[in-house]
């Protein structure tokens, strides 16, 4: 069997060396043709398609927030801590199956292991909608959790399969937009079935709110299965030609393959001997205490005192200023290639926005602020997430590994924080606009000294490449502790700061 398996490796990296070697003899003008085209798709089927999914999956994990200014907390008979407990327990099973969930998508086709998540979450969130207790709530939030969690690592990781670093940022943002866009529309959604469906066959608007939604997703995931790519080296729907470039661009632009035969092992252990893992979770853990606020705020916009349809819908437009900053603020880091700076940035406006809404009850002020808090972490947190993956970009599984930890990491701040945000807190939650502050200065503080570390490494590799002393694999791991990099050359790799 072992025999077998080494003959699949050759074979499969036989016919990889066949498509590159296409590649690299292809006219400059041919190549730019076809890489057109595949970038036409990929953005339309795995960027779009992901995004889409991305919208679904933030409605039935948030769906709850919508809920309780719909009735749940008072039909179910809950206590502030016991909602507390439903929102945080989601999060202990999305941060358990993170890691294990991308090993296994990296032995796995992506377009049948994502809609299969997809379809479960859906019958999960629709389930939700049954539930008579807070016990019962609380079960079907934390198995919601576990098979959430393979969704957005999965899609980030899966994006880092077929986009080069400086294109890599803002398909992140436009990824992470279908979280604004859900929260967008959520508002709607929940809005126009509190005034069409509350009591509808006898079911409360809120139940109503949970079955539409995840059956909707559950539709979606069959028709997804057709749509979301694979890899370059086993998508259907990619022409030979494709193929070829999609895989040639990806080398030219990390300096190695990324579709090597190493073991899940290796690969696992490369990712958690690195120091950059484990600082980008730090980094994480601030930026997602940042963000904490969007599981609260129909309920902090409700502070405002209008009644429940204008209250959701209140809630749509700072959703949509988030979706616009994040495209444009990841997309001005792609172009300078400096992610720093543009993360840090946005936790200054999330500091503002929480000495605002603490300090003041002035309705406009206040909504202002609501909306600085929004646009703040979630703008910080797509371009984390991005220059997490143009730093530990290969092998493959590494990649995978350490983009699920780091995610698993952020999201820790989600079990925690709902209990920083009781009932009694309102309307200034002072206690929790001051943890977010102070998680948000800490982030800030970090990724600078971030950006210092990676430009020192650059700075090293410049001079030792002037030198003409170092080459390949070895020379790179030397110099910056890549930790299992292959087939690099100095000269086309450097860290983006």
């Amino acid at each position: 069997m072992v025999d077998d398996i080494d003959d699949l490796t050759k074979q499969d990296v036989a016919v990889h060396d066949l498509r590159v070697a296409a590649a690299q003899m292809m006219s400059e003008e041919e190549f730019r043709s076809i890489e057109k085209k595949l970038k036409w798709k990929l953005d339309v089927r795995c960027t779009g398609m992901l995004t889409f999914i991305y919208i679904l999956n933030y409605l039935d994990r948030n769906n709850i927030a919508a809920a309780k200014v719909a009735g749940l907390e008072a039909d179910l008979h809950l206590t502030s801590t016991q909602y507390s407990l439903a929102l945080s327990i989601l999060f202990v099973g999305y941060v358990l199956m993170q890691v294990p969930s991308n090993i296994f998508l990296t032995k796995l086709r992506p377009s049948l292991y994502l809609p299969a998540c997809m379809a479960a979450w859906g019958t999960l969130s629709a389930c939700t909608g049954a539930v008579q207790s807070a016990g019962g709530l609380t079960g079907v939030r934390f198995l919601l959790g576990l098979v959430e969690a393979a969704y957005y690592p999965g899609s980030l990781f899966l994006l880092g399969s077929w986009y080069k670093r400086e294109e890599l940022g803002v398909r992140c943002a436009i990824l992470y937009g279908g979280l604004q866009v859900g929260g967008a529309i959520s508002g709607l959604i929940s809005a126009g079935i509190e005034s069409g469906l509350n009591g509808a066959l006898g079911i409360p608007a809120w139940r109503w709110i949970f079955i539409i939604e995840g059956s909707i997703t559950v539709f979606i995931a069959l028709c997804a299965i057709f749509i979301i790519p694979d890899f370059p080296s086993n998508t259907r729907w990619l022409s030979a030609d494709e193929r070829a470039v999609a895989e040639w661009r990806l080398i030219r632009d990390a300096g190695q393959v990324d579709e090597v035969a190493e073991s899940w092992s290796d690969g696992f252990k490369m990712a958690f001997t690195d120091w950059r893992t484990y600082a980008f979770c730090a980094i994480n853990q601030c930026v997602f205490v940042s963000t904490s606020t969007q599981n609260f705020l129909p309920s902090i916009v409700a502070t405002l005192g209008f009644n429940k349809i204008d209250t959701l819908l209140l809630t749509v437009p700072p959703y949509v200023v988030c979706l616009i900053t994040s495209v444009l603020n990841n997309w001005s880091a792609d172009r300078t290639r400096n992610s720093s700076f543009h993360s840090m940035w946005p936790l200054v406006v999330s500091i503002i926005a929480g000495i605002i809404s603490a300090s003041t009850l002035e309705k406009g002020a206040r909504y202002f602020a609501m909306i600085l808090l929004m646009v703040g972490g979630h703008s910080a947190n797509t371009v984390v997430a991005a220059w997490a993956q143009k730093t530990l970009l290969r092998p493959r599984i590494k990649r995978a590994a350490a983009i699920a930890f780091i995610n698993a990491c952020g999201n820790i701040a989600q079990i925690w924080t709902p209990y920083i945000y009781p009932d009694s807190a309102a309307p200034r939650y002072v206690m929790a606009m001051s943890i977010n502050g102070g998680f948000a200065l800490a982030g800030i503080i970090m990724m600078y000294g971030l950006r210092l570390t990676l430009r020192r490494a650059n700075r090293k590799l410049d001079e030792r490449a002037a030198r003409g002393s170092i080459t390949g694999e070895n020379g790179l791991r030397d110099v910056v502790g890549l930790g299992g990099a292959s087939a690099v050359s100095p000269g086309d790799f450097r860290y983006t700061t």
